[in-house]
């Protein structure tokens, strides 16, 4: 496992109301969150980069507004159109 640390100003925290902990937390999932919706992870990596299981990760996705689908809709229209007989 990596170890990735920075640095902060003093006030960050109590500016965002949050211990180091759950600071922590909201940023890996922030993160995988934000590079979930880019494409750049897939749903089970992000989860795991966010810590959760993957069946929190798509509920956070709900509460953050991403939807747990990458295909647009017109991926989708496309790919059961090449699956129609």
């Amino acid at each position: 496992m990596i170890h990735i640390s920075f640095e902060l100003h003093e006030g960050t925290l109590a500016s965002v109301r949050r211990d180091p902990e759950a600071f922590t937390r909201e940023l890996r999932l922030a993160a995988a969150i934000k590079w979930y919706e880019m494409r750049r992870v897939s749903q089970g990596r992000a989860a795991e980069i966010a810590g959760v299981s993957r069946a929190e990760f798509i509920d956070a996705l709900g509460r953050h507004g991403v939807s747990p689908f990458q295909e647009t809709e017109d991926e989708l229209i496309e790919s059961v159109r090449s699956h129609e007989p």
